[in-house]
């Protein structure tokens, strides 16, 4: 019998999560090799905690880079993955433990040109929590979440049973009786658990944040790596204007991936930046130290990743650029690009990236990034000198493209009819935003929150989900999100669900659903 480790040093380890959701603490840290491992330490259900007399409550953790509290234990013996790194490439498919990281499994794939799409932005996470969670990176407009990418997983329910299951092989409905709910319709979701017709029993897992399963091992399908690919940085004067130019990148990589036109335009993702996300990027330097011009009159910038079929030298791609107005000229996806963004005013402040120059393409990124640490730090600095009371508030919110523009009109202005300084960005492509409130007093926070609920509830009438990635986790705005995206109802039909494999509340609790709802009544 594998029994957890109790050293002070190790347990410290693992109290809290990046979303540094407070009060953690852990009964104890288990570290299994093996799938065997994980099963002697689940099978005995009946396993009491010292002196407590209950069942001990097991959070699976991986990287802990979740941003909802889900990977920060309460009491619980943390089942961490980090010992579990197997990693093979198999042909077009890669077999990986879930402690390995995703940076490691791009590592292993390159080799042979391949690559997986649909990861997130942090590659330090890990196999398992991309599945756990339903992960999905930049590229979600063309490449999906990762639930299409899992051909198979190995499995461990709170009972010790092992599952090898293998897409296309079970249906989820051999092991659980399915509730009738329905999904929003929209490239990304991350809302308790995904029920849908006839679904996969590979699905069920997937997105369940550890409460249904424990995931051991993944095994992804992969794709071939694209032949080069361009970053652009493109400013655009005001946010109708940038949403007018992303609707048309967007119908014609659509178009693109339809007639599979080699000279087309084939966007994979794209990202945003709103006028406050610029102005915060310049309050702190950001622009200045990457070198990047920012136009003073910008007020969104737009950040693409533009595929190509065929690799072209440098020299070759520089004189498309070059000639991109003119009215003769080699037709490539480049120069098409370029044309579409001249057809809405945007060329001129654009700057491109080619291929081979990575180090620009990387500045782009950190630009990016720049603006959630940016938020992070003026939380965290409100929180240290005006108020205890004062944390991170923000939302992830996603809706049908066509009604993004709505989205956007509503959360500007319930955030400002309540006063509130926000900071949006997130992937425009898929109609999936991040507002971030920068507050300055406690009440903004409670504020802050009044408005990512009548946020969510708007978004939900828009056939959206209020909940895009990441997950539930403790979050209890995010719990109420849930509530209100299926309702009571659709709730207590997951909550069966949940007690149908794991009627002692085993695995998790508090995740997803609150704490005193992990257990049969």
């Amino acid at each position: 019998m594998i029994l957890p480790e109790t050293d002070p040093d190790l347990v410290a380890r693992f109290r809290q999560d990046a979303a540094h959701y407070p009060g953690g603490h852990a009964a104890g840290v288990a570290r299994p090799r093996t799938v065997e491992e994980i099963a002697q330490i689940l099978a005995p259900l009946r396993t009491t905690a010292p002196h407590k007399g209950e069942p001990y409550r097991v959070l699976v953790v991986g990287a802990q880079s979740s941003l909802t509290g889900g990977a920060t234990p309460f009491g619980d013996v943390v089942l961490s993955t980090e010992r579990l790194t197997s990693l093979r490439v198999e042909s077009d498919r890669v077999r990986a433990g879930a402690g390995v990281t995703l940076q490691a499994v791009q590592d292993a794939l390159a080799v042979s040109g391949r690559w997986l799409p649909p990861v997130p932005t942090y590659l330090g996470a890990t196999a398992g929590g991309a599945v756990a969670t339903c992960a999905a990176g930049a590229a979600t407009f063309k490449y999906g979440t990762v639930r299409p990418w899992v051909h198979g997983l190995t499995v461990v329910l709170a009972n010790g049973e092992v599952l090898e299951l293998e897409r296309g092989q079970r249906h989820a409905s051999t092991l659980v009786s399915l509730p009738s709910l329905r999904m929003p319709d929209v490239p990304k979701c991350s809302a308790g658990y995904f029920i849908a017709p006839e679904m996969d029993l590979v699905d069920l897992f997937i997105g369940s944040e550890g409460t249904l399963g424990i995931v051991a091992e993944v095994v992804f399908r992969t794709a071939a790596q694209p032949a080069a690919r361009c970053h652009a940085l493109v400013p655009v004067s005001d946010e109708e204007a940038g949403i007018r130019l992303v609707t048309e990148l967007r119908a014609a990589a659509q178009q693109t991936w339809c007639t599979r036109d080699p000279l087309g335009i084939d966007i994979s993702a794209i990202e945003h930046l709103d006028a406050r996300s610029i102005a915060m990027v310049r309050e702190d330097g950001v622009d200045r130290k990457l070198e990047i011009a920012l136009p003073s009159g910008a007020g969104i910038i737009l950040l693409i990743e533009l595929e190509l079929a065929s690799r072209a030298s440098s020299a070759e791609l520089w004189r498309q650029l070059e000639t991109a107005r003119d009215a003769v000229g080699v037709d490539s996806p480049l120069r098409r690009f370029c044309a579409l963004l001249d057809r809405h005013g945007a060329l001129d402040d654009a700057e491109i990236a080619l291929p081979d120059d990575t180090t620009r393409a990387a500045a782009f990124a950190e630009l990016r990034e720049a603006v959630p640490a940016g938020v992070n730090r003026r939380v965290a600095l409100a929180q240290q000198q005006i108020d205890p009371g004062i944390y991170k508030t923000a939302a992830d919110m996603i809706v049908p493209f066509d009604r993004f523009a709505d989205m956007m009109r509503t959360c500007r202005g319930l955030f400002a009819e309540r006063g509130l300084d926000l900071a949006v960005w997130g992937h425009i492509s898929d109609g999936n935003v991040h507002p971030n409130l920068i507050p300055t007093s406690a009440d903004d926070v409670t504020k802050g929150q009044e408005a990512i609920l009548a946020l969510g509830d708007a978004v939900v009438a828009m056939g959206g989900s209020p909940l895009a990635e990441h997950g539930v986790g403790r979050n209890p705005i995010k719990q109420e999100l849930l509530r209100r995206l299926y309702g009571s109802a659709g709730i207590d039909a997951m909550r069966v669900l949940k007690l149908s494999l794991d009627p002692h509340g085993i695995l998790a609790p508090g995740v997803i659903f609150p704490a005193q709802w992990s257990r049969a009544r």
